[in-house]
Parts: C-alpha cells; structure tokens; sequence
C-alpha cells in the first residue's frame, strides 16, 4: 500500500469519548513513546532555554506537556486542544502549563486576544484526523512567531482497523507532508521517515489484530499488554531515519504573516 492513502469517507470524531475510552493505551503505546522521543529531538530546545515558548497543537491529555515542563520548567507552555475532556485532564496533569478548548478548524473569534506568539511548536499526530489540514496549520500560525520552528509528525505505512475507528483520513509520506506544509505558510527544512525496521513491525503486527486491537485498546492495559509494550518501546530505540520508515516527521520554519 502506498504511504499516501486517502479515506473519503466522512468520520464523526468525538475526542471525549476517544480520550476517555483510549488515553491510558495511548501513553503506554510504544509508538506514542517513540514519537515524543523523535519531538524533542528534532525542537533540539536546550534545557537551560527559559525564553522558548512552546505551542502544542493538539495537547491531549498533557502527556507531551508533562515531560516538557520537566525538561524546561521555565518556559513558556500553551496546549490547544479540540476536547474539553482532554484540556481538563491536562489542566490537573500539568497545573503549571497553560490549555485552551480551541477548535483550529474555525477562524479565532473578532473578539479573541490571542497573547501567545510561540517560538517552538508541536503537531504530532494530529493532521492525519483532517479533512483540511491546512485550514488548521493556518488557523494555527496565529499563535507564533515569524521564523517559529514546526515539528510535525505523521503515520505513513499501513492502513487498519483502528485507525479508521479513532478517525484517520490519510496516512503520509514525506513529500506529501512536505507539500502540505509548504501550502500552509511554512519553509520545510527536512522531512524524514522514521523507524524503520522495528517500528514498521510493531504496525504490522497491530494491523494483524485488525478490530480487536479497539476493543483490547479501551480497557485496562494488561499485564501482556504492558510487556510487550516495554520490548518494543526498547527496540524502537533501534530503528534508524530510513525512507522505509513508517512515521513521516518534518520540521519547518513559520514564513509570518
């Protein structure tokens, strides 16, 4: 199957009921693990950069919030994120950090203030879910500075069941990304497909479990669960940048206004 894979069926998504039903698969998931491993690589934030003012598009439940605090407990955090279940877990997760309910596919109210200009910013899986990625990558640069550095990232690869249940579109190779973000008002500096081997066989493996991964995804991990997440999550520390990778990243420029 190719990298580039359009679903043009329409997804109701309800990312309460998704958060609630998934979050804690989804922080132990090797492959979340190994996404923000690859984030904070490619923001290359230094430690001691208190001036770094961090966007992340698509919070969640402050997972990625939790650790970058820890890393820069100085700097500054804004989350905006689509689900009110989401920005509250987050709020309690990281009080220290800053989350706002915002829908990116609707332009900012006449009366909103929009007081943060960020200087670093995160998309990790998130444009994947889009029927028009774009309209949020711009709705989005409202919130940072000209020359601000984008990361985003992707699931390139192999299509399956659970990808279609929590709402995929499109899965992405690294010109497709490209192109995308070039459209939206960014200077692409690199883009990369990641984990190859070890990362591509974990997806054929969850493809294998076809729907009884979303069934098995919405309960207390289990102990097997667990194991094999920690194997994997140890082999991923193995896989290389190779075009047969697939988790598709880039890392872009905001040309401003």
């Amino acid at each position: 199957m190719h990298d580039s894979v359009q679903h043009c069926h329409q997804v109701v998504d309800d990312w309460d009921r998704h958060w609630l039903d998934f979050s804690a698969a989804a922080e132990l998931s090797p492959a979340t693990l190994y996404r923000r491993r690859l984030s904070f690589r490619l923001l290359g934030i230094h430690r001691r950069d208190a001036s770094a003012r961090m966007l992340e598009i698509g919070s969640g439940t402050g997972t990625f919030a939790g650790q970058f605090h820890t890393r820069l407990p100085k700097a500054a955090y804004l989350g905006l994120e689509l689900s009110r279940t989401g920005v509250g877990i987050a709020s309690r997760r990281v009080p220290h950090a800053r989350f706002l309910e915002r829908d990116l596919l609707q332009a900012p109210a006449p009366a909103e203030k929009i007081d943060f200009q960020a200087t670093h910013a995160l998309c990790s899986d998130v444009l994947e879910h889009l029927d028009d990625p774009q309209l949020l990558l711009r709705n989005a640069a409202a919130y940072m500075a000209p020359n601000c550095k984008l990361v985003v990232t992707v699931p390139g690869g192999w299509w399956n069941a659970f990808y279609s249940h929590i709402g995929h579109r499109r899965h992405y190779n690294p010109a497709d990304l490209k192109d995308l973000l070039e459209k939206s008002g960014f200077a692409v500096e690199r883009t990369y497909a990641a984990g190859f081997p070890f990362f591509n066989l974990y997806r054929i493996l969850v493809t294998l479990r076809g729907e009884g991964l979303i069934a098995a995804a919405s309960r207390e991990p289990s102990l097997l669960l667990r194991a094999s997440g920690a194997v994997f999550n140890a082999l991923f520390r193995l896989n290389c940048l190779h075009r047969w990778g697939w988790q598709t990243l880039a890392v872009a420029r905001y040309r401003g206004p």
